[in-house]
Protein backbone atom coordinates (compact mmCIF):
# COMPACT_ATOMS: atom_id res chain seq x y z
CA UNK A 1 0.00 0.00 0.00
CA UNK A 2 1.02 3.41 -0.81
CA UNK A 3 1.23 5.60 2.68
CA UNK A 4 1.21 8.79 0.89
CA UNK A 5 -2.24 10.76 0.89
CA UNK A 6 -3.92 11.34 -2.58
CA UNK A 7 -3.97 15.40 -3.46
CA UNK A 8 -8.06 14.48 -3.35
CA UNK A 9 -7.18 13.59 0.22
CA UNK A 10 -5.21 16.34 1.21
CA UNK A 11 -7.38 18.44 -0.04
CA UNK A 12 -10.21 17.30 1.96
CA UNK A 13 -7.99 17.19 4.64
CA UNK A 14 -7.15 20.95 4.86
CA UNK A 15 -10.71 21.99 3.76
CA UNK A 16 -11.81 19.79 6.95
CA UNK A 17 -9.48 20.84 9.38
CA UNK A 18 -9.82 24.73 8.41
CA UNK A 19 -13.77 23.74 9.25
CA UNK A 20 -13.36 22.43 12.35
CA UNK A 21 -11.17 25.35 13.48
CA UNK A 22 -13.11 28.06 12.04
CA UNK A 23 -16.75 26.86 12.90
CA UNK A 24 -16.48 23.51 15.26
CA UNK A 25 -14.19 24.74 17.50
CA UNK A 26 -15.47 27.73 18.48
CA UNK A 27 -19.15 26.27 18.89
CA UNK A 28 -17.20 23.94 21.12
CA UNK A 29 -18.26 25.68 24.66
CA UNK A 30 -21.74 26.38 23.48
CA UNK A 31 -22.13 22.88 23.07
CA UNK A 32 -21.39 21.99 25.94
CA UNK A 33 -23.19 24.63 28.23
CA UNK A 34 -26.41 23.40 26.26
CA UNK A 35 -25.85 19.66 27.52
CA UNK A 36 -25.12 21.05 31.09
CA UNK A 37 -28.63 22.37 31.23
CA UNK A 38 -30.08 18.48 29.84
CA UNK A 39 -31.15 20.12 26.24
CA UNK A 40 -29.47 18.75 23.20
CA UNK A 41 -27.92 21.45 20.98
CA UNK A 42 -30.06 20.97 18.24
CA UNK A 43 -30.56 24.41 16.51
CA UNK A 44 -26.45 24.86 16.40
CA UNK A 45 -25.79 21.13 15.23
CA UNK A 46 -28.31 22.23 12.71
CA UNK A 47 -26.39 25.49 11.48
CA UNK A 48 -23.11 23.61 11.02
CA UNK A 49 -24.66 21.09 9.53
CA UNK A 50 -25.96 23.29 6.76
CA UNK A 51 -22.71 24.83 6.34
CA UNK A 52 -21.20 21.89 5.85
CA UNK A 53 -23.32 20.06 3.13
CA UNK A 54 -22.59 23.25 1.15
CA UNK A 55 -18.78 23.11 1.74
CA UNK A 56 -19.07 19.78 0.00
CA UNK A 57 -17.78 17.90 3.77
CA UNK A 58 -20.74 15.46 3.73
CA UNK A 59 -20.82 11.95 4.16
CA UNK A 60 -17.85 11.10 3.62
CA UNK A 61 -17.85 7.51 4.90
CA UNK A 62 -19.64 5.95 2.47
CA UNK A 63 -17.88 4.00 -0.17
CA UNK A 64 -20.79 3.02 -2.19
CA UNK A 65 -22.30 6.52 -2.28
CA UNK A 66 -24.50 6.66 -5.67
CA UNK A 67 -23.97 9.70 -8.00
CA UNK A 68 -27.43 10.66 -7.43
CA UNK A 69 -27.00 10.65 -3.34
CA UNK A 70 -25.73 13.87 -1.49
CA UNK A 71 -22.29 13.43 -0.38
CA UNK A 72 -18.50 12.29 -1.73
CA UNK A 73 -17.36 9.30 -2.26
CA UNK A 74 -14.44 8.01 -0.39
CA UNK A 75 -12.42 5.04 -0.09
CA UNK A 76 -12.31 3.52 3.46
CA UNK A 77 -8.69 4.51 2.92
CA UNK A 78 -9.18 7.53 2.11
CA UNK A 79 -11.61 8.06 4.89
CA UNK A 80 -9.53 7.31 7.41
CA UNK A 81 -7.77 10.79 7.82
CA UNK A 82 -10.45 13.10 7.81
CA UNK A 83 -12.62 10.29 10.31
CA UNK A 84 -9.27 10.97 12.57
CA UNK A 85 -9.73 15.07 11.98
CA UNK A 86 -13.32 14.97 13.32
CA UNK A 87 -12.66 12.63 16.23
CA UNK A 88 -11.16 15.64 18.10
CA UNK A 89 -14.44 16.77 19.25
CA UNK A 90 -16.33 13.71 19.95
CA UNK A 91 -19.58 15.34 18.77
CA UNK A 92 -17.93 16.86 15.51
CA UNK A 93 -19.18 13.95 13.47
CA UNK A 94 -22.64 14.79 13.26
CA UNK A 95 -21.68 18.34 11.57
CA UNK A 96 -20.58 16.35 8.49
CA UNK A 97 -23.31 13.11 8.70
CA UNK A 98 -20.88 10.40 9.38
CA UNK A 99 -21.36 9.93 12.79
CA UNK A 100 -22.97 6.46 14.42
CA UNK A 101 -25.24 4.97 14.79
CA UNK A 102 -26.14 6.44 11.56
CA UNK A 103 -23.33 5.87 9.42
CA UNK A 104 -23.96 2.12 9.84
CA UNK A 105 -28.06 2.12 9.35
CA UNK A 106 -27.12 4.24 6.54
CA UNK A 107 -24.69 1.04 5.30
CA UNK A 108 -27.25 -1.94 5.64
CA UNK A 109 -29.84 0.70 4.63
CA UNK A 110 -27.66 1.50 1.26
CA UNK A 111 -27.42 -2.96 1.26
CA UNK A 112 -30.72 -4.23 1.79
CA UNK A 113 -33.53 -1.53 1.73
CA UNK A 114 -36.14 -2.07 -0.45
CA UNK A 115 -36.90 0.80 -2.86
CA UNK A 116 -39.79 1.92 -0.38
CA UNK A 117 -37.70 1.77 2.97
CA UNK A 118 -34.78 3.90 1.09
CA UNK A 119 -37.19 6.05 0.01
CA UNK A 120 -38.79 6.24 3.27
CA UNK A 121 -35.89 6.22 5.38
CA UNK A 122 -32.48 5.97 3.41
CA UNK A 123 -32.71 8.93 1.42
CA UNK A 124 -33.71 11.37 4.96
CA UNK A 125 -30.86 9.89 6.71
CA UNK A 126 -28.33 10.98 3.66
CA UNK A 127 -29.56 14.28 3.45
CA UNK A 128 -29.08 14.62 7.59
CA UNK A 129 -32.61 15.32 8.15
CA UNK A 130 -33.38 12.84 10.51
CA UNK A 131 -31.09 10.83 12.67
CA UNK A 132 -31.33 7.16 13.78
CA UNK A 133 -30.51 4.26 16.17
CA UNK A 134 -29.82 0.51 16.39
CA UNK A 135 -31.05 -2.30 19.25
CA UNK A 136 -29.11 -4.56 19.16
CA UNK A 137 -27.67 -4.99 22.63
CA UNK A 138 -29.77 -6.60 25.50
CA UNK A 139 -29.37 -6.54 29.13
CA UNK A 140 -30.74 -9.89 29.92
CA UNK A 141 -28.44 -11.76 27.87
CA UNK A 142 -24.83 -12.26 26.86
CA UNK A 143 -24.94 -9.66 23.79
CA UNK A 144 -21.32 -10.62 22.97
CA UNK A 145 -22.68 -13.47 20.86
CA UNK A 146 -25.79 -12.30 19.18
CA UNK A 147 -27.11 -15.87 18.44
CA UNK A 148 -28.05 -15.33 22.32
CA UNK A 149 -30.27 -12.73 21.58
CA UNK A 150 -34.26 -13.02 23.15
CA UNK A 151 -36.19 -9.93 21.99
CA UNK A 152 -38.59 -11.73 19.67
CA UNK A 153 -40.28 -10.23 16.21
CA UNK A 154 -42.56 -12.81 15.28
CA UNK A 155 -44.95 -12.93 11.85
CA UNK A 156 -48.60 -12.16 13.11
CA UNK A 157 -50.56 -12.00 9.47
CA UNK A 158 -49.04 -9.26 7.22
CA UNK A 159 -47.32 -7.66 10.65
CA UNK A 160 -44.47 -8.27 12.50
CA UNK A 161 -44.80 -8.07 16.58
CA UNK A 162 -41.81 -7.44 18.56
CA UNK A 163 -41.30 -7.88 22.25
CA UNK A 164 -38.01 -7.52 24.13
CA UNK A 165 -35.55 -4.75 26.58
CA UNK A 166 -33.03 -3.39 24.14
CA UNK A 167 -30.21 -1.37 25.56
CA UNK A 168 -27.39 0.99 24.90
CA UNK A 169 -29.64 2.29 22.14
CA UNK A 170 -27.70 5.34 21.18
CA UNK A 171 -29.13 8.22 19.63
CA UNK A 172 -32.45 6.99 21.06
CA UNK A 173 -32.93 10.44 22.63
CA UNK A 174 -31.73 12.61 19.79
CA UNK A 175 -34.58 15.25 19.60
CA UNK A 176 -34.51 14.37 15.21
CA UNK A 177 -34.75 10.51 15.86
CA UNK A 178 -37.16 8.47 13.61
CA UNK A 179 -36.80 5.19 14.01
CA UNK A 180 -34.41 2.02 15.63
CA UNK A 181 -33.74 -1.06 13.65
CA UNK A 182 -34.19 -3.61 15.99
CA UNK A 183 -32.90 -7.14 15.67
CA UNK A 184 -34.54 -10.25 17.48
CA UNK A 185 -35.73 -13.81 16.94
CA UNK A 186 -37.78 -14.33 14.43
CA UNK A 187 -37.23 -18.52 14.67
CA UNK A 188 -37.92 -19.85 18.25
CA UNK A 189 -37.45 -23.31 17.24
CA UNK A 190 -34.07 -24.60 19.13
CA UNK A 191 -33.30 -27.10 16.16
CA UNK A 192 -33.02 -24.08 14.04
CA UNK A 193 -29.76 -22.74 12.48
CA UNK A 194 -28.49 -20.75 15.42
CA UNK A 195 -27.07 -17.90 12.68
CA UNK A 196 -30.42 -18.08 10.81
CA UNK A 197 -32.84 -17.61 13.54
CA UNK A 198 -32.98 -13.60 13.80
CA UNK A 199 -34.26 -10.59 11.49
CA UNK A 200 -33.80 -6.82 11.35
CA UNK A 201 -36.68 -4.76 11.40
CA UNK A 202 -37.44 -1.05 11.15
CA UNK A 203 -39.28 -0.07 14.04
CA UNK A 204 -40.15 3.99 13.31
CA UNK A 205 -39.75 5.37 16.92
CA UNK A 206 -43.37 6.58 17.76
CA UNK A 207 -44.90 3.58 16.70
CA UNK A 208 -47.33 2.29 19.99
CA UNK A 209 -45.21 -0.20 22.55
CA UNK A 210 -42.08 1.30 22.08
CA UNK A 211 -41.06 3.02 25.24
CA UNK A 212 -37.80 5.06 26.26
CA UNK A 213 -36.94 3.45 29.78
CA UNK A 214 -33.88 5.67 30.69
CA UNK A 215 -30.67 6.91 29.42
CA UNK A 216 -28.08 5.17 30.91
CA UNK A 217 -24.85 7.07 31.71
CA UNK A 218 -21.07 5.82 31.12
CA UNK A 219 -19.17 5.59 33.83
CA UNK A 220 -21.51 8.39 35.41
CA UNK A 221 -21.73 10.83 32.13
CA UNK A 222 -24.99 10.99 30.25
CA UNK A 223 -23.96 11.21 26.95
CA UNK A 224 -27.04 14.02 25.42
CA UNK A 225 -28.40 12.02 22.56
CA UNK A 226 -28.69 9.08 24.71
CA UNK A 227 -26.98 5.55 25.05
CA UNK A 228 -30.49 4.30 26.24
CA UNK A 229 -32.70 1.16 27.26
CA UNK A 230 -35.72 0.69 25.46
CA UNK A 231 -38.46 -1.33 25.99
CA UNK A 232 -40.52 -2.67 22.97
CA UNK A 233 -43.87 -4.22 23.70
CA UNK A 234 -46.60 -5.89 21.78
CA UNK A 235 -44.79 -3.21 18.76
CA UNK A 236 -46.60 -4.06 15.81
CA UNK A 237 -45.30 -3.02 12.71
CA UNK A 238 -46.34 -4.44 8.59
CA UNK A 239 -43.95 -7.54 7.69
CA UNK A 240 -42.01 -4.97 4.62
CA UNK A 241 -40.17 -3.35 7.45
CA UNK A 242 -38.20 -6.27 7.97
CA UNK A 243 -34.99 -5.31 6.46
CA UNK A 244 -33.06 -7.92 4.28
CA UNK A 245 -34.69 -11.57 4.12
CA UNK A 246 -35.80 -12.53 7.60
CA UNK A 247 -33.77 -14.60 9.94
CA UNK A 248 -30.62 -12.90 7.88
CA UNK A 249 -30.11 -10.76 11.18
CA UNK A 250 -26.65 -12.39 12.13
CA UNK A 251 -25.38 -11.57 8.73
CA UNK A 252 -27.15 -8.12 8.78
CA UNK A 253 -25.04 -7.63 11.96
CA UNK A 254 -21.87 -8.68 10.84
CA UNK A 255 -21.61 -6.34 7.59
CA UNK A 256 -22.91 -3.55 9.69
CA UNK A 257 -20.32 -3.44 12.06
CA UNK A 258 -16.98 -3.84 10.52
CA UNK A 259 -17.22 -0.39 8.98
CA UNK A 260 -18.26 0.68 12.09
CA UNK A 261 -15.66 -0.54 14.16
CA UNK A 262 -12.66 0.65 12.07
CA UNK A 263 -14.66 4.23 12.38
CA UNK A 264 -14.46 3.74 15.84
CA UNK A 265 -10.70 3.47 15.61
CA UNK A 266 -10.38 6.07 12.92
CA UNK A 267 -11.40 8.37 15.41
CA UNK A 268 -9.50 7.21 18.20
CA UNK A 269 -6.32 7.99 16.82
CA UNK A 270 -7.53 11.26 16.71
CA UNK A 271 -8.44 11.59 19.86
CA UNK A 272 -4.86 10.19 20.74
CA UNK A 273 -3.13 13.27 18.95
CA UNK A 274 -5.64 15.63 20.89
CA UNK A 275 -4.13 13.81 24.24
CA UNK A 276 -0.85 14.05 23.51
CA UNK A 277 -0.84 17.48 22.39
CA UNK A 278 -2.47 18.81 25.36
CA UNK A 279 -0.08 16.86 27.61
CA UNK A 280 3.01 18.20 25.82
CA UNK A 281 1.70 22.03 25.96
CA UNK A 282 0.96 21.48 30.18
CA UNK A 283 4.55 19.50 30.14
CA UNK A 284 5.99 22.72 28.41
CA UNK A 285 3.79 25.03 30.58
CA UNK A 286 4.03 23.43 34.32
CA UNK A 287 6.70 23.53 36.30
CA UNK A 288 7.46 21.31 39.90
CA UNK A 289 10.66 21.58 41.63
CA UNK A 290 12.17 24.30 39.78
CA UNK A 291 11.86 22.31 36.49
CA UNK A 292 9.49 21.78 33.94
CA UNK A 293 7.82 18.84 33.71
CA UNK A 294 8.98 17.96 30.34
CA UNK A 295 12.97 18.13 31.49
CA UNK A 296 11.69 14.96 33.54
CA UNK A 297 13.02 11.77 32.02
CA UNK A 298 9.76 9.75 33.00
CA UNK A 299 7.44 12.46 31.24
CA UNK A 300 9.87 11.87 28.05
CA UNK A 301 9.39 8.00 27.78
CA UNK A 302 5.45 8.77 27.81
CA UNK A 303 6.01 11.61 25.69
CA UNK A 304 7.76 8.83 23.16
CA UNK A 305 6.28 5.27 24.16
CA UNK A 306 3.01 7.71 23.01
CA UNK A 307 3.78 8.77 19.76
CA UNK A 308 5.60 5.75 18.82
CA UNK A 309 2.04 3.91 19.95
CA UNK A 310 -0.14 6.61 18.02
CA UNK A 311 1.41 5.82 14.78
CA UNK A 312 1.81 2.15 15.18
CA UNK A 313 -2.22 2.21 15.94
CA UNK A 314 -2.59 4.62 12.45
CA UNK A 315 -0.44 2.10 10.46
CA UNK A 316 -2.43 -0.85 11.64
CA UNK A 317 -5.83 1.35 10.75
CA UNK A 318 -4.60 2.39 7.78
CA UNK A 319 -3.90 -1.37 6.49
CA UNK A 320 -7.34 -2.47 7.97
CA UNK A 321 -8.93 0.34 5.76
CA UNK A 322 -6.44 -0.93 2.35
CA UNK A 323 -7.51 -4.49 2.64
CA UNK A 324 -11.42 -3.44 3.11
CA UNK A 325 -11.39 -1.70 0.02
CA UNK A 326 -9.21 -3.77 -1.71
CA UNK A 327 -10.74 -7.24 -0.99
CA UNK A 328 -13.99 -6.51 1.44
CA UNK A 329 -14.81 -6.10 4.42
CA UNK A 330 -15.40 -9.66 5.28
CA UNK A 331 -11.55 -10.27 3.86
CA UNK A 332 -10.44 -7.45 6.96
CA UNK A 333 -12.55 -9.13 9.53
CA UNK A 334 -9.30 -9.97 11.54
CA UNK A 335 -7.61 -6.96 10.83
CA UNK A 336 -11.02 -5.20 12.17
CA UNK A 337 -10.94 -7.72 15.43
CA UNK A 338 -7.25 -6.29 15.79
CA UNK A 339 -7.27 -2.74 15.42
CA UNK A 340 -10.34 -2.55 17.56
CA UNK A 341 -8.46 -4.56 20.36
CA UNK A 342 -5.22 -2.00 20.11
CA UNK A 343 -7.02 1.67 19.73
CA UNK A 344 -9.25 0.51 22.62
CA UNK A 345 -6.03 0.27 24.68
CA UNK A 346 -3.86 2.45 23.32
CA UNK A 347 -6.92 5.90 23.89
CA UNK A 348 -6.40 4.47 27.37
CA UNK A 349 -2.86 4.34 27.97
CA UNK A 350 -2.20 7.92 26.14
CA UNK A 351 -4.99 9.94 27.74
CA UNK A 352 -3.80 8.33 30.88
CA UNK A 353 -0.52 9.92 31.03
CA UNK A 354 -1.89 13.09 30.08
CA UNK A 355 -4.38 13.46 32.69
CA UNK A 356 -1.21 12.28 35.01
CA UNK A 357 0.79 15.18 34.08
CA UNK A 358 -2.52 17.55 34.09
CA UNK A 359 -2.74 16.39 37.90
CA UNK A 360 -5.95 16.81 39.53
CA UNK A 361 -7.44 19.01 36.55
CA UNK A 362 -7.39 16.57 34.17
CA UNK A 363 -9.97 14.56 35.99
CA UNK A 364 -12.16 17.63 35.67
CA UNK A 365 -14.57 18.61 32.85
CA UNK A 366 -12.09 21.72 32.43
CA UNK A 367 -10.27 19.33 29.49
CA UNK A 368 -11.64 16.80 27.33
CA UNK A 369 -9.52 14.14 29.11
CA UNK A 370 -11.69 12.48 31.46
CA UNK A 371 -14.07 12.28 29.43
CA UNK A 372 -11.74 10.77 26.34
CA UNK A 373 -10.22 8.19 28.74
CA UNK A 374 -14.11 7.10 29.68
CA UNK A 375 -14.80 6.76 26.29
CA UNK A 376 -11.43 4.76 25.53
CA UNK A 377 -12.25 2.19 28.59
CA UNK A 378 -16.08 1.78 26.74
CA UNK A 379 -14.87 1.48 23.30
CA UNK A 380 -13.58 -2.23 24.98
CA UNK A 381 -17.28 -3.15 24.78
CA UNK A 382 -18.60 -1.15 21.79
CA UNK A 383 -19.31 -3.09 18.63
CA UNK A 384 -18.13 -6.27 20.83
CA UNK A 385 -15.86 -7.25 24.34
CA UNK A 386 -11.76 -7.46 23.57
CA UNK A 387 -12.63 -11.15 24.47
CA UNK A 388 -14.57 -11.60 21.32
CA UNK A 389 -11.97 -9.51 19.39
CA UNK A 390 -8.86 -11.68 20.55
CA UNK A 391 -10.49 -15.36 20.05
CA UNK A 392 -10.95 -14.59 16.13
CA UNK A 393 -7.54 -13.28 15.71
CA UNK A 394 -6.40 -16.51 18.13
CA UNK A 395 -8.40 -19.13 16.10
CA UNK A 396 -7.19 -17.25 12.92
CA UNK A 397 -3.47 -17.72 13.79
CA UNK A 398 -4.34 -21.64 14.96
CA UNK A 399 -6.29 -22.37 11.77
CA UNK A 400 -3.11 -20.58 9.51
CA UNK A 401 -0.47 -22.62 11.44
CA UNK A 402 -2.21 -26.05 11.29
CA UNK A 403 -2.11 -25.29 7.95
CA UNK A 404 1.79 -25.38 7.70
CA UNK A 405 2.53 -27.52 10.78
CA UNK A 406 5.16 -28.89 10.69
CA UNK A 407 7.39 -26.39 8.51
CA UNK A 408 8.88 -24.54 11.72
CA UNK A 409 10.82 -27.93 12.46
CA UNK A 410 13.63 -27.03 9.96
CA UNK A 411 14.58 -24.75 12.35
CA UNK A 412 14.94 -26.31 15.49
CA UNK A 413 18.39 -27.41 16.21
CA UNK A 414 19.09 -31.14 17.07
CA UNK A 415 20.61 -31.46 20.38
CA UNK A 416 23.59 -33.00 19.44
CA UNK A 417 24.70 -30.18 17.04
CA UNK A 418 25.26 -27.86 20.47
CA UNK A 419 27.64 -30.41 21.25
CA UNK A 420 29.43 -30.89 18.07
Amino acid sequence: MDFAYSQKVEDLRSRLSDFMRSHVLPANIAWHRACEDGTYPLDLIEGLKARAYSDGLWNLFLPGLRDDEPGTRLTNLEYAPLAEIMGRIPWAAEVFNCNAPDTGNMEILHMFATPDQRERWLVPLLEGRIRSCVGITEPDTASSDPTNLQTTILRDGGDVVINGRKWFTTGAKHPNNRFVIVMGLSDPRPEADPHARHSMVIVPFDTPGVRLVRDVPIMHHHTPEGHCEVLFQNVRVPAENLLGEEGQGFALAQARLGPGRVHHCMRTIGQCELALELLLERALERRTFGRHLADYANIQDWIANSRIEIDQLRLHVLRAAWLMDREGNQAARIEVSAIKVAAARVQTQVVDRAIQVFGAMGITPDTPLSYLWTWGRALRFIDGPDEVHLRNIARAEIKKAKGRRGEGAAYLVPPRAHLA
